[in-house]
């Protein structure tokens, strides 16, 4: 141990043997392991609570700047009860699980016509809709698409029962769904027939799975650079990122000891499933968190199963890597526009680009 590190421990120790000769009780020190464990779940804490704050601060850049265009309305809605119920038997155990979703409805929409719905998951293992990319949401509601984006579960920003609430590739793809649903049922000038559900990365998993399960309730869907084998992913990624997936809330095992599990949560393993709804699948060669190899795997995985109505580009090292597409320079916006083309073909918004 260093010099300088030896006399803080002396100082350390010193002091909490005096503030234990303080309370005239004999106390015993407490051991390096429970300090680790009490400055873990601290940290812990101070993570959420940073999240919770962050999330707030973005609800207000939302208002900031989409106010203008958008009447904007942060929901509180169900989906299924939790996977894993601590105690079954436990009073409110079973009950549905409750989360946030945000609605976005333009402006000057004419409500006595029948309009069309997007349903917006946001991608991250543990991450949250966010502000930073107002220009894809803008452009969607200048075109009369009324937009639901929902916290599912696992979230960030809602504290640490949320995030341990995580079932990746599994329940929340029904809050999704759930999203979905309550838009239908909640405003009446929507149109069931033209919903749309567009997602990238993990929110791209999560446009894939929806079709896959729910596929006679979406007239299109575009998944953009979507994480599609978690099998693969698993191979690639690091140890700490595959150690994200075998905590006791996650998955809870490795690819190793449960491979059906993760076969089960992963789109290219899905695409029997698949009834044809009109599917644009867009990624990128250079993109530095899904694989292109993940993507072309669900190609081929399609394409075995015979599958028809998907469409596919593959792109060739576009600046922007993962967000290529999200970006707000000439050829991201030449991108976009071929993917509101192929959303208007089948939603027919008021306002087609």
């Amino acid at each position: 141990m260093k010099k300088g590190m030896h006399s803080i421990g002396k100082v350390v120790i010193g002091m909490i043997i005096y503030v234990a000769s303080l309370s005239g009780q004999e106390q015993s020190l407490p051991t390096v392991s429970n300090l680790n464990e009490k400055l873990e779940r601290q940290n812990r804490y101070l993570r959420h609570r940073l999240d919770q704050v962050s999330r707030q601060v973005d609800d207000l850049m939302f208002f900031h700047r989409l106010g203008d265009i958008a009447e904007i309305d942060i929901a509180r809605i169900t989906g299924p009860p939790l996977r894993n119920q601590p105690n079954p038997t436990a009073q409110g155990a079973g009950n549905p699980w409750r989360f946030w979703t945000y609605v976005f409805i333009p402006k000057d929409l004419d409500r006595k016509k029948k309009q069309p719905l997007i349903v917006l998951p946001h991608g991250g293992v543990h991450s949250n809709f966010s502000s930073g990319f107002t220009n894809v949401l803008r452009e969607l509601l200048t075109q009369g698409y009324t937009i639901v984006a929902p916290e599912y579960r696992g979230s960030t920003g809602y504290g640490r029962r949320t995030y341990e609430a995580i079932d990746y590739g599994g329940l929340e793809i029904e809050d999704t769904y759930a999203a979905r649903n309550y838009m239908l049922e909640r405003y009446n000038f929507l149109d069931q027939r033209r919903v749309g559900i567009v997602g990238w990365s993990h929110g791209g998993l999560h446009a894939l799975m929806n079709i896959f399960e729910h596929g006679r309730d979406f007239a299109v869907a575009y998944a953009g650079v979507p994480v599609s084998d978690l099998i693969a992913r698993m191979g690639y990624k690091t140890q700490g990122y595959r150690d994200l997936y075998s905590v006791d809330y996650h998955i809870g095992k490795s690819a190793y000891e449960d491979v059906e599990e993760y076969k089960r949560r992963s789109p290219s393993w899905n695409t029997h499933k698949y009834d044809g709804t009109p599917l644009l699948i867009h990624t990128n060669t250079n993109d530095g968190d899904v694989n292109v190899l993940e993507v072309e795997r669900l190609i081929q995985a399609l394409e075995a199963n015979g599958k028809k109505g998907f469409e596919y580009e593959i792109f060739e090292d576009i600046p922007g890597g993962h967000s290529f597409d999200r970006m707000d320079f000439a050829e991201a916006r030449k991108i976009r526009l071929k993917i509101w083309k192929f959303l208007a073909e089948h939603l027919k918004p008021e306002n087609p680009m």
